[in-house]
């Protein structure tokens, strides 16, 4: 009886698979960030995002029976929304010069899910343009806790020593974590894993500890603002991401609930998926169309599906986000996704010698050299 092939990195198929999920979602969010221009339509960068992923996952393993496709729905986040805008099809609201964006997306590969998210600044000059100011300051405090945390989330270390450092990361840049913000593991058409870092917790928000292992994969998620971090929902209409919650099952009483939830089982049955991309999948005189918004009342109030919902930090204040994948490979951690990276003008910076220290070290496992070896080389 031959034995079940190990569904982690352990598998050469496995990391084949992250890998070119993580190369469509470099070629997407790159679009959508030279996209970002004064004038674009927020609507128009969604599908940007979401068109590369689609297009680019039809060009690789041809003939192969798997699933490929969007993992997270691309998302155009400006200023003081903390994530999660990607808007419904007839939404006029566009960009202007100084807006700060968050894209958000991600892509999979027979399940393997790679995700990612960026922070740019809308300008003339594009993504040549140094951000300044207070959004250099948030900016900056991102990228550097995602540097700390990469150095964290690693075999050995635990859930527990994640947390501490990365407000010490980014308090020289008066800046907070946004609270609410995780750290998933990721697994086979499963974006939100069990094994999470909070990285804001406080005595009502907390997580379970554990031991980060070798062969674990991990979606870094940093999300920082300028402002106090604790976001809230101004109007519940925002929300157009949702996931399938697959724990629960309930016996729907309206037709139009059941339409809903029927073309969500179909089209989008594991993984998160936007209000424009279903109601276009299913077209303009379908029911489900038609009664969207009736229906998703009955499956929200029973926790059939599992909302993203649109936050706001206080008016004036702007968010900063970096996300990427990270693969945790015996020879070290391997970040998978990159984005264009904006200069930053910032005369704020990380002075805390232990966290200094520690991102003067790099992503991988020195190897130990043999017995032999390392005696000869005393000899020299």
């Amino acid at each position: 009886m031959e034995e079940e092939p190990q569904l982690d990195l352990s598998n050469s198929d496995v990391v084949t698979k992250y890998k070119a999920a993580a190369e469509i979602c470099n070629k997407a969010i790159k679009a959508v960030a030279e996209a970002c221009k004064d004038g674009a339509k927020v609507v128009d960068l969604c599908r940007i995002g979401d068109d590369v992923i689609t297009k680019e996952v039809a060009n690789i393993f041809k003939g192969k029976a798997i699933e490929k496709g969007i993992a997270f729905p691309t998302c155009a986040s400006a200023n003081a929304a903390v994530g999660h805008v990607s808007p419904m099809a007839d939404d006029a609201t566009a960009l202007k010069d100084g807006d700060l964006v968050k894209i958000d997306l991600g892509c999979h590969i027979d399940g393997w899910v790679a995700t990612q998210a960026t922070t740019v600044l809308v300008a003339p000059a594009g993504l040549d343009a140094p951000i300044t100011g207070r959004a250099a300051d948030a900016v900056k405090a991102a990228r550097t806790a995602f540097d700390v945390a990469i150095r964290l989330i690693k075999p050995g270390k635990k859930v527990s020593d994640v947390a501490e450092k990365l407000a010490q990361a980014v308090e020289p840049f008066g800046c907070t974590l946004v609270e609410g913000v995780l750290t998933h593991d990721l697994k086979q058409f499963v974006i939100d894993g069990n094994k999470v870092v909070l990285n804001r917790p406080g005595p009502e928000a907390k997580v379970e500890d554990a031991e980060f292992e070798p062969n674990e994969v991990y979606a870094i998620d940093i999300v920082v603002s300028t402002g106090e971090g604790k976001p809230r929902m101004v109007d519940e209409k925002e929300t157009t991401v949702y996931k399938r919650a697959l724990d629960v099952e309930y016996m729907l009483k309206m037709k139009a609930s059941r339409a809903v939830l029927g073309a969500v089982s179909k089209r989008f049955p594991m993984l998160p998926f936007s209000l424009r991309a279903l109601t276009e999948a299913e077209g303009a005189g379908s029911e489900v169309t038609k009664q969207l918004r009736l229906g998703l009342v009955e499956c929200l109030s029973h926790g059939l599906l599992h909302p993203y919902p649109v936050l706001h930090e206080k008016g004036g204040e702007l968010v900063a986000q970096v996300k990427g994948t990270v693969l945790l490979m015996p020879g070290g951690n391997d970040r998978i996704t990159t984005a264009p990276e904006q200069p930053v003008e910032t005369d704020k910076k990380l002075e805390d010698p232990e966290l200094v220290k520690l991102l003067n070290a790099g992503l991988k496992t020195k190897k130990k050299k043999k017995a032999g070896a390392a005696a000869a080389e005393e000899a020299k």
